[in-house]
């Protein structure tokens, strides 16, 4: 709307700025003359008020109604008196009409206006994006063993749905027969598939994996937990504070002090002069000068430049109040998984085996097996799953170097692990040795015994709360065990240092145990940090802080973030995470790379410096401009024209700008 005007408006000021008196004695040339030319800059005037100025009048009505005047109301006032005045002194001698101040006055406010909402990106879609994980329809279990297609919304408690690999499950229950591994991570934030069997409770919304399960439904509609954090965030959202620009400020006290000096100088010109036509003038003066162009372009500049600068710098900025406010914050909550870490299991260390064992009556090396050689064949072993443990270890592999050895008679231990038989030097791939790879489970059922090397090795990646996985020769002896953990990213130990240099505290959230929480926090140096949080707890544990006087920013990527991320004074979401936790955010970080919380918290310290620089100048004009339009130096010969008074607004306006552009050479770099 506001581009649209601005651009119409534009094209039909220029007549009206053409045929001006003022700037023809300026630039010393003579408009053409013709009939009917006397009402170009009138008729102009009048369409442009009628069209450009409709929304500063909508909108400084909702201003007197909350009885709060502020930038449209102070606007409304300096163009409905320019209005008013300039077609009366078409009827009245002796007055100089404001036609060509009145329309540029207009142009200027709808340009800030336009770039100051193309800057604001609302924050939308949550909600929606929520709804999404929910399926349209679920397999129900008939009488007969059989199954039907329903809609989710005919479920009712006491159903039992089949949930297959790769579905998602349809709504809250507990699973009566199968079993397999749940993506849980949009829910609880935790990197690894959390294992089902009978017994075990499901959430709908979270993803089945490699085996089928049947759920009876315990909770439906609105009372799942993916309707409760939906719920938590459209709550968050509505329950945000209405912030108010500092320029809206600065307009609403300048409302009052032009209406304070033009009551002023009527009152002191009628005293002098008595009810004459050069007093409503001296009124009318002051009122629109009272408006200048540069407080109306002072913050839509900054924010215009900053929104284009934070993009350059991968922040997308989606409500520019919460950029404003990360200037002043004193506590940054990171979650864990996705953010400070890679949410991806990772190969943090391996040990493997040096003792000797019998063989034949020989002693044997048991370390005739390298590193090299256990990552050839763990990754073998693992070459054809997807599972998150066989990505990272064919990932390790792969850093190393290491290609993966020929394996045969793979077998998939349900819960256990997996087997396979790593092909010999001979044509018969049967003649090579049969391997295990699995965790501790896996070493219990096939009560093999572990060296004090592994059982020390193993207590050591527990206590750093990672897990073991062990590769096992036939079915008597552990070669090798591999730690995995989520990977912490190499920035996050700069980002949290920097936060600190900044004086600012550093928090972490995580679905995750105490344990694994505990060594994180401890490995970066972490402030406080809170374990196994559920995702109404983390909605709950940023208002905890805030109520204790806090201002707080929450750092997260997933759909268990988002009541977090709207509860939160700044909201950022990793643009890599899901859609909800994008659509939560008031800044989005398009790289995964928590650096980028220090790099917006600079630019926003730098923004605000740049619009308080840029108030001081357009209220500093008013400074100078409003006693002289009042008159208090006439006794002197010195009175400031509605025509001089619009060169000061022009330059003011051009301080502001060049000031603003400065925002560009800022130094993000970390």
């Amino acid at each position: 709307m506001f581009r649209r005007r601005f651009w119409v408006s534009l094209v039909l000021s220029i007549p009206v700025v053409f045929f001006s008196e003022f700037v023809q004695d300026v630039f010393g040339y003579a408009a053409p003359t013709f009939p009917g030319s006397a009402w170009i800059t009138p008729v102009l005037s009048v369409v442009v008020f009628a069209y450009g100025g409709v929304p500063f009048l909508s909108m400084a009505r909702t201003e007197l109604t909350n009885r709060e005047p502020g930038m449209m109301m102070l606007i409304s006032l300096a163009i409905t008196v320019a209005f008013v005045y300039s077609v009366a002194s078409l009827f009245i001698e002796g007055t100089t009409p404001f036609f060509w101040e009145l329309v540029t006055l207009i142009d200027i406010m709808l340009l800030g206006h336009w770039m100051e909402m193309r800057s604001v990106r609302q924050a939308s879609g949550a909600l929606d994006e929520l709804a999404k994980l929910m399926p349209d329809t679920a397999e129900r279990v008939t009488e007969s063993g059989g199954t039907e297609e329903v809609p989710v919304s005919d479920l009712v408690v006491g159903d039992v749905v089949l949930v297959r690999p790769g579905a998602s499950v349809p709504a809250d229950g507990e699973v009566v027969e199968g079993e397999s591994s749940v993506d849980e991570s949009m829910i609880t934030g935790e990197s690894k598939p959390v294992d089902k069997e009978s017994g075990s409770d499901v959430v709908a919304g979270t993803v089945n994996q490699d085996g089928s399960l049947r759920v009876r439904v315990t909770k439906t509609g609105e009372e799942t937990t993916l309707a409760g954090i939906m719920r938590l965030v459209d709550e968050a959202q509505k329950s945000k504070s209405r912030t108010q620009l500092l320029a809206d400020r600065a307009a609403g006290w300048l409302f009052y002090v032009a209406l304070g000096v033009a009551a002023l100088t009527a009152v002191a010109w009628v005293a002098v002069e008595g009810f004459e036509v050069a007093v409503l003038e001296r009124v009318v003066t002051v009122l629109v000068i009272a408006c200048p162009h540069a407080l109306g372009l002072a913050v839509p500049l900054v924010v215009a430049i900053n929104t284009s600068t934070a993009a350059r710098n991968g922040m997308l900025i989606r409500d520019r109040i919460a950029m404003e406010e990360a200037r002043n914050l004193d506590t940054v909550m990171f979650d864990k998984t996705g953010t400070l870490t890679k949410g991806e299991q990772g190969v943090v260390g391996v040990r493997v085996a040096s003792e000797t064992r019998q063989e034949d009556g020989e002693a044997v090396e048991a370390g005739d097996w390298d590193e090299e050689r256990a990552f050839a064949v763990a990754a073998g072993v693992e070459g054809d799953s997807e599972h998150m443990i066989a990505r990272a270890v064919r990932d390790a592999a792969e850093e190393r170097g290491v290609r993966p050895a020929r394996v045969s008679n793979f077998e998939n231990l349900r819960g256990l692990g997996v087997k396979a038989t790593v092909d010999g030097e001979r044509s018969d791939p049967g003649d090579g040795e049969t391997v295990h790879l699995g965790g501790p489970n896996l070493v219990e059922k096939l009560g093999v015994e572990r060296s004090d090397a592994m059982v020390s090795f193993a207590a050591e990646a527990g206590a750093n709360a990672q897990t073991v996985v062990y590769l096992i020769r036939g079915e008597s002896e552990v070669a090798a065990a591999f730690a995995l953990a989520d990977v912490v990213r190499e920035e996050s130990r700069r980002t949290v240092e920097a936060l600190h240099e900044m004086g600012i505290e550093v928090a972490m959230l995580t679905g995750d145990s105490e344990d694994v929480a505990r060594a994180v926090a401890e490995e970066l140096g972490i402030d406080q940090y809170f374990a196994e949080v559920l995702p109404e707890e983390k909605d709950t544990t940023v208002e905890r802080l805030q109520s204790e006087g806090r201002l707080v920013a929450m750092v997260g990527d997933g759909v268990n973030d988002a009541p977090a991320l709207t509860r939160a004074d700044v909201g950022i979401a990793i643009g890599s995470g899901t859609d909800v936790a994008i659509e939560s955010g008031d800044i989005v970080l398009v790289e995964n790379n928590p650096l980028d919380v220090v790099r917006l918290i600079k630019l926003s310290k730098a923004s605000y410096r740049k619009m308080q620089e840029n108030l001081v100048w357009a209220t500093g004009y008013n400074v100078f401009a409003l006693p002289l339009a009042a008159g208090v130096l006439a006794p002197v010969g010195v009175l400031l024209s509605p025509a001089v008074g619009a060169v000061f607004m022009s330059l003011s306006t051009v301080i502001v700008a060049i000031n603003a552009r400065g925002l560009k050479r800022v130094d993000l770099s970390t």
